[in-house]
């Protein structure tokens, strides 16, 4: 049971992979009521989200005719402007100081409240790719500054379980959004204009959460292993990534995005080998949400114990399997639904929060929001160009060849990762200088 304390407890001393420097002393601090509250505002967002995103690949699909391709170019729309803006809202967060955060958080999580209405006044490609867009742009701002609270929050040896924490409560919202959006589509005579306007009710009231109840200023719970400098000039973006474990990072997830397919095409790939019924299509997530939510403070804390590092490339070993899933010939029915979005699930409680974890403990207080951003961005970016190209390699080869094209990607990306994440050697230390006395100073 996780208690909110805002009181900050000594911690020891983390490295920059995530292990604690002592092993025998077991870390029990409290989640701060900072990290509980932005569990919160995440949570009601999500619902609101994910009724949207549940329903979206087939409005767009079957509703409105588009073809993969199509839908491609929307889904990279969807998942890649937020990159374009992800280092613009952790900038612009870091130059306002602690209270800079919330602010810009809040202008992100406004935005995509706005676009939920759109929604019902739109209905052709260029249209809905600006309103997506717009959605994005919201949540491109509000991420790292979001993320930024969190570890700033948070001690540094518990910062794998903070994340945790908040992931697991954003994922509750995840797991209710696609049951409210499944029983609106059955319920209501217009079901997709029911389930835009109430993702929007709900949107607004996580805004309202945000502005009350979220402090205006972050403060550190305790001394950052990556350093301190709030009284010095800001770290711009270059010096962050001349930082080796930085620019490591941010290359282990450029490299994984390239070859991570977006949730909705995986949902429909499952979808198609499965011929399962539109009107069960929304609930594809929830199986995804349900294990990323018992999951999510485990892998949290498994991380603050093995190294995030570590841990964040297992997770995508755990996407490979789901894959491997997809193209195997044997099985079938409820089985293999359930195996492939536990999978699903699990990777995300793998890697999601344990990334934001791994990145905070290489970047210094005053750039948490630039440092956060740098490594988001890169793998945001990474998985606009994986939908564009998955969207193409399905028009043109079939769903089984674009995710068998995924898979070996994948394989190739993990290999090369590793390599990238693995420990420098320490160098030899050199050999001691021989005694005065010592006998080889002495002819026999």
């Amino acid at each position: 049971m996780y208690l909110a304390d805002g009181r900050p407890a000594p911690s020891p001393s983390v490295s920059p992979g995530g292990r604690r420097a002592g092993r025998g002393r077991r870390v029990r601090a409290a989640v701060p009521s900072t990290v509980l509250v932005l569990g919160a505002v995440s949570l009601i967002t999500d619902i609101s989200s994910e009724m949207v995103t549940a329903v979206l690949p087939l409005y767009l699909v079957a509703e409105l005719g588009l073809s993969p391709l199509g839908f491609g170019v929307l889904d990279g729309v969807y998942n890649g402007v937020s990159a374009l803006v992800r280092l613009v809202g952790g900038r612009l967060s870091d130059r306002g100081g602690g209270r800079g955060h919330k602010a810009v958080a809040a202008v992100g999580y406004g935005l995509s409240a706005l676009c939920k209405p759109l929604l019902l006044m739109v209905h052709t490609l260029p249209l809905i790719g600006a309103v997506l867009a717009v959605d994005r742009t919201g949540k491109g701002l509000r991420t790292a500054p979001r993320d930024a609270m969190i570890s700033l929050a948070a001690e540094p040896a518990a910062r794998g379980r903070a994340f945790g924490v908040h992931r697991a409560m954003d994922t509750a919202g995840a797991l209710c959004g696609p049951l409210v959006a499944f029983v609106l589509l059955r319920a209501a005579a217009e079901g997709y204009d029911a389930v835009f306007t109430v993702s929007f009710c709900v949107a607004v009231l996580g805004v309202v959460v945000l502005l009350l109840f979220v402090p205006g200023r972050a403060l550190p719970a305790a001394e950052d292993t990556a350093g301190r400098a709030p009284d010095g000039p800001r770290t711009p973006v270059r010096a962050l990534l001349r930082r080796p474990q930085v620019r490591r990072l941010t290359a282990c997830a450029v490299l994984l995005g390239l070859t991570t397919v977006s949730d909705s095409f995986l949902y429909l790939a499952l979808q198609r080998r499965l011929d399962l019924p539109a009107g069960w299509f929304p609930l594809l997530p929830l199986g995804t949400a349900a294990a990323y939510l018992s999951l999510a403070v485990p892998m949290g804390a498994m991380a603050d114990r093995i190294g995030r590092r570590r841990l964040f490339l297992a997770g995508h070993l755990v996407l490979l399997g789901a894959y491997g899933l997809l193209l195997a010939p044997f099985g079938g029915g409820a089985g293999l639904v359930c195996a492939v979005l536990l999978l699903h699930g699990a990777f995300y409680a793998a890697t999601d929060g344990v990334l934001a974890a791994a990145t905070a403990d290489a970047v210094p207080e005053d750039a948490r929001g630039s440092g956060l951003a740098v490594v988001q961005t890169g793998q945001t970016a990474a998985r606009f160009v994986c939908s564009l190209a998955f969207g193409a390699a399905w028009s043109a080869w079939g769903d089984r060849t674009a995710v068998l094209a995924a898979a070996v990607g994948l394989a190739l990306a993990a290999a090369l990762s590793a390599r990238l994440l693995r420990p420098a050697a320490p160098a030899p230390a050199p050999a001691p200088a021989p005694a005065p006395n010592s006998p080889s100073e002495h002819t026999p």
